[in-house]
Formats: structure tokens, sequence, C-alpha cells
């Protein structure tokens, strides 16, 4: 096993290397990361709880429905027990109220923020681990904040965050943004110079956005880094396990917002490089009242599905023209053995809708300012599908809306 993913990292990087020279040539070829697909700490002994004479849904288990009821249920005062005595389950439950988890969460993130603080003081702390504990109390820090909806936090690996912009009660329109690889809490922010690199920092430009076109409507967009992504160029980035053991925290995040929020349409996917990859996988499970949910792809590397046709009835494939910068282009648009992540979405026979990305140049700059693709970003997710531009004129992409 250990050969054939060795072997696995030195193919994707030799040719990802080779199509992009030096672009590339810092790139990591990384170990393969760990999934994070069991319940929040404090789980087990959540479901064991019978101090409110009640059945406690599984966090493994419960569906967002039932989680909702069970949580409706309850007076305020048992509902701030249940943060106070659990707050990673409760900050984690898709289908309970916003509100709570925004709460659980702040209060998850200060146990944890003393937890990394303590070590930074301890004198037996390594150096290399002080320098990580101090960057997650920055993190920490910041998103302590006032004013921060953090809807999910958990600490273990590299950490876990969903944070929302905007009003989730009373958005008209809801946005996900899905990121790609070497995402994760630390690099949530990106970095001052570069913040379109982190998940926030695409969320909250692509809400700017959607406000400077249609300032009269409200809007919630969330920073979901929600699960283990790829680090570097390797075998982790060119299979899908990773994305497998994503999809249903991606499935049980839309069926919590379909319960717990209530826009005018189903919530749009915003879904980049390897969260495209994710986002083709939850797709055939995802349900919204709503309707159908828009479904955009950028500097996608594949879906890990044959076409559109399979993503399901639920979803509508918005697939954004690679821009000429785009390194991703040069990585094979197959699948061999696990290896690779299938068809082009952009391709013409793929059946999406393709749309324009004319101004931005690069892999991680599809949401730059000025820039087409930004601009069908917000339309998409606003629902202005005749202000959308196609990747060239005379394209059917708005056909049939």
């Amino acid at each position: 096993m250990r050969f054939r993913r060795t072997l696995i990292a030195a193919m994707v990087s030799v040719t990802i290397l080779a199509g992009t020279g030096a672009a590339a040539a810092g790139a990591a070829v990384s170990d393969e990361q760990i999934a994070i697909t069991t319940p929040p700490a404090g789980s087990t002994a959540w479901t064991h709880d019978h101090s409110l004479g009640l059945t406690m849904p599984n966090p493994a288990t419960a569906s967002a429905t039932d989680v909702a009821r069970f949580f409706a249920g309850l007076s305020a005062a048992e509902q701030q027990r249940l943060v106070r005595k659990y707050p990673l389950v409760v900050g984690n439950f898709d289908g309970a109220p916003p509100a709570l988890r925004y709460q659980a969460n702040e209060q998850a993130m200060q146990q944890e923020l003393a937890h990394q603080q303590a070590k930074v003081a301890d004198s037996s702390t390594d150096s290399a681990d002080r320098i990580a504990a101090q960057s997650r109390i920055a993190m920490l820090q910041r998103l302590l904040t006032p004013g921060h909806q953090v809807l999910a936090f958990d600490p273990r690996g590299r950490g876990l965050v969903a944070e929302v912009f905007g009003d989730l009660s009373t958005a008209e329109r809801v946005s996900v943004l899905v990121p790609g690889s070497d995402m994760d809490l630390e690099h949530f922010y990106g970095t001052t110079a570069a913040p379109l690199k982190g998940t926030a920092g695409m969320a909250m430009q692509l809400r700017s956005e959607e406000d400077a076109v249609s300032p009269g409507t409200s809007t919630a967009v969330i920073a979901w880094s929600g699960y283990v992504t790829p680090v570097g160029l390797g075998a982790d980035a060119a299979t899908a396990r990773l994305a497998q053991a994503a999809a249903p925290r991606l499935e049980s995040l839309m069926s919590g917002l379909a319960v717990t929020a209530h826009p005018d349409a189903a919530p749009s996917l915003f879904c980049h490089s390897y969260g495209s990859v994710v986002c083709g996988i939850a797709a055939p499970d995802i349900a919204a009242p709503q309707g159908v949910s828009d479904m955009v792809v950028f500097g996608s590397p594949g879906m890990d599905v044959p076409d559109a046709a399979a993503l399901g009835d639920g979803v509508r494939l918005w697939a954004t023209a690679r821009n000429p910068g785009d390194w991703i282009g040069d990585v094979p648009y197959l699948e061999v053995a696990g290896l690779g992540h299938g068809a082009d979405p952009t391709s013409s026979d793929f059946g999406s809708r393709v749309i324009s990305s004319t101004g931005s140049y690069g892999h991680a700059d599809y949401l730059d300012p000025g820039t087409a693709s930004l601009r069908n970003f917000a339309d998409i997710g606003l629902g202005r599908y005749p202000d959308v531009t196609c990747r060239t004129t005379g394209d059917s992409c708005l056909s049939g809306l």
C-alpha cells in the first residue's frame, strides 16, 4: 500500500511539474491525510446522557429533521445546559438552530484557545509544537472576535471550521463555498497579501459582489472548511479518498440548511478545485425542498462523475471556463485504477453550463474583483440567470432557464 501511494504521488508530481514548470516547482508532495469521519468529542457521553429524561439524537446517525425537532422541544434553559456541557456536539450538529451553534462553537473555541495557550506556556513543549500552537492561537483569537458566526468547529487534526457571513435567519439567498486542497483552520483566512486563497476570503468576496449586484437582497455565504483536505500535490489530491469521506459531511450541512434556513431558493454550491470532487460525489444525495441547487465548479480537476447527468436531478451544474494561467488544465482528465478525477466538466460533452472567467488568471483567482467569473458567481448565487455570461458568445449555457 505504501509503495502504491508513493507511486501515485510521484506520477502526479511529474505530470504537474512537467506541465507547469516553475509555477508548481515549490509544490509539496504530501503524506497521506487522515480523514475525520466520526462525530466530535463528547458524542459518546451525549448519547448516554439521560438527565433531561429524553433520548438524545445520535450525532453519528440522526437526520437533520430529527435534530431540529429535538432542539425545538427543549426549553431555553435546557438548550443552554447542553451548550455548556457539550459545546462540540451542539456546535457541529446540523439541524440545530444556527444561533445556538454559534454560541456553542464560541465556547468550544475558548476551550481550545486555553489548551493551546497552556502548550505554549509549558517548557516541555518542543519548538515545532510551540510554533503550531501559536499559529492556532492567532486564528482562534481572530474567530473569537465579536461578530463572527462560527457554524462548525472541530479542533481535531488540522482543524475544521465553517463560518457564516450574513444572517442565515433572514437570507433570501444562501451560498456555500467548498474549498480545495491545503485548506484547514490555520489557512482559513488566507494571508494578508492573498486573502482569496482562504475559504473565508473567497466567501466574503462572493458576498460582497452579491451585495454590490443586488443591494436589496438579503444574502448569506457559508465558508465551509468542514472536511480534511489534501495537502500538496500527492496521492490524496489524485484520488477521491478524502472526497468520499467529505461528501456525507457536505450532504449533512445541506440537510441542516434545509430545516434551519429558509431562503427563496435552494442554497447554491461554489466548489473550488478538489472541492469540486467533494461536490460531485455528494450531489446525488443533496435534496433541497426549495428546488434545484445551483452548483458552480471552478479550477476543477474533474468531479469523479462521467457527466452532469450523473449528479442527479437536484443539481444544476455550471462549470467555469479555465483561465489561461490555471495549471489545473495540465492535469490529465482521466480516471485509471482510482487515480485521477475523470472527465473535464468544462468539455463540450460533459453537459454543464460553461460560464466565462474573462479577466481571471491563476488557479485561485476566479473570485478576483472585476473578473467575469466573480460577477457570474454572484449572478448565479442571486438567481439572476439572464445576466450570466457564457464562455463564448452564442453558447447555450442559459438554455432552458
